[in-house]
């Protein structure tokens, strides 16, 4: 354990050059790139002294070692983009470091290995690690690296038996119509959440104004979208839409608690296309519930009966009410894929249409890691739009499709009818992530949807 003191202090610096570079790879390593050896203090056991680089995502030495007994001062500069903090296994911290900032800590004495990081969500799982090694007689202590995994029995569990409570609703999939006018103003607010995504479990989702995925937008090409984002959250966020052309350096820019920014673009281009949070690590923000989908119209869209919008996305599950754990994400260790937001939603809240109507069904894949291939049970698309262009159209070829293959962040549309009364399962055809969520259905006409436990 740290403990408190402070002694004669005689600065002695390791030969470590700051450097300023971004680093945006999420992958757990605990130094940055280039940095081989461990920093060696060489001072007199009575004090020694450290430069300290935080940067996006690394600390930069990975590692330091002490002689035991040592006090300790350590010189901490913040090269980053985004404010970062430090803190000690023992609890000695600094306040939060804006980028360019510098804050001296001082502990000890030290008479055990330890371990530092930073604070902010997801930052230590990312890779923001400082080992730090006692030598000469050092007494057991702390590990000399921190554990980035939480422990797993602390995790929420799925039970996929389980039914919502009576009072629950569904997200509504019914895809709004572009509002009229060419200026669309809109005002998102990036905050903290505590949501239910399965029957009983509730994540702190980090949203757009408090819905994991956000709000829906829709458009046609030469509108202008002009969005207002502020920040009432407790951490930095940002926002990138896909279907903008802007410098990533000026409206994609992170703020912080209590800031706001303009992303205004002009949309040139037709689809089904992401937004996100891109706020490092982009990783934990998407995973947490930061994104959500645009939809700029095709020319001449023909008029269908109604007009549906799903978005597949997974649950990587932390503590009951807690973020979702970054560890997870990163190993692709997904627990849920669900639409739009809820463990096998449209099960419950089945959506009800006629047969031999015809109807649009909109589907993006916001990851942020899995595939999908929407697929429609006893039904045949007979028109499929991707990424901006019509695979299949009606013709005398009689072509069908049978499913919407999408990678994270694709999007499109697929039209279809009904040929009878009855219910109609849709799912990702990955059939490992159907009893993970991914399932929902269509009642037609007057099928009987009792079995499905509905609400």
């Amino acid at each position: 354990m740290w403990k408190s003191g402070f002694g004669c202090l005689t600065a002695v610096t390791a030969g470590m050059a700051l450097f300023i570079s971004m680093v945006l790879v999420i992958s757990g390593a605990t130094h940055a790139p280039g940095e081989t050896t461990p920093q060696v203090a060489t001072a007199s056991p009575a004090s020694v002294s450290f430069d300290i680089e935080l940067g996006d995502m690394y600390i930069k030495p990975a590692t330091i070692t002490v002689p035991n007994g040592a006090n300790v001062v350590l010189h901490i500069t913040n090269t980053g983009v985004m404010p970062h903090d430090f803190r000690t296994e023992g609890g000695a911290a600094t306040p939060l470091i804006s980028p360019g900032a510098s804050s001296d800590l001082t502990v000890g004495p030290i008479t055990a290995s330890n371990a530092a990081w930073c604070t902010i969500a997801g930052h230590k799982q990312a890779g923001m690690n400082l080992a730090i090694v006692v030598t000469g007689g050092a007494t057991a202590g702390a590990s000399s690296a921190p554990s980035a995994a939480p422990m797993a029995d602390l995790n929420a569990k799925i039970d996929a038996a389980a039914m919502p409570a009576h009072e629950w609703t569904g997200r509504s999939p019914i895809l709004p119509a572009a509002s009229g006018g060419k200026l669309h103003e809109v005002a998102f607010d990036a905050m903290e959440s505590i949501i239910e995504v399965a029957p009983g479990v509730t994540q702190e989702m980090w949203t757009f104004n408090g819905t994991a995925p956000g709000p829906v937008l829709r458009g046609e090409i030469g509108d202008t979208f002009r969005i207002t984002l502020t920040n009432k959250g407790k951490m930095g966020h940002s926002i990138d839409f896909h279907a903008s052309k802007v410098a990533w350096s000026d409206e994609m820019r992170t703020i912080q608690p209590g800031e706001s920014l303009v992303y205004e673009f002009k949309a040139q281009f037709a689809g089904a296309f992401m937004y996100h949070c891109g706020t490092a690590p982009a990783l934990h923000h998407i995973g947490n519930g930061m994104f959500g989908v645009i939809i700029i119209n095709p020319p001449n869209l023909p008029a269908v009966e109604e007009e549906f919008f799903v978005t597949q996305s997974e649950l990587y599950l932390g503590p009951q009410g807690q973020p979702g754990d970054l560890t997870k994400m990163v190993n692709e260790q997904w627990d849920a894929v669900v639409f739009n937001g809820y463990f096998n939603q449209y099960k419950f809240s089945p959506i009800k249409v006629l047969p031999g109507k015809r109807y649009r069904m909109w589907v993006l894949n916001d990851g942020p890691s899995e595939n999908a291939a929407f697929h429609i049970v006893g039904t045949i698309f007979d028109t499929v739009y991707k990424e901006g262009a019509y695979l299949l159209r009606p013709n005398a070829t009689h072509g069908g499709s049978q499913a919407l293959d999408l990678q994270p962040s694709q999007g499109g549309f697929v039209e279809f009818t009904f040929a009878e009364d009855g219910l109609y399962p849709f799912v990702t055809h990955k059939f490992a992530n159907v009893g993970k969520g991914a399932l929902g259905f269509f009642v037609v006409g007057n099928a009987d949807a009792s079995a499905l436990g509905s609400h």
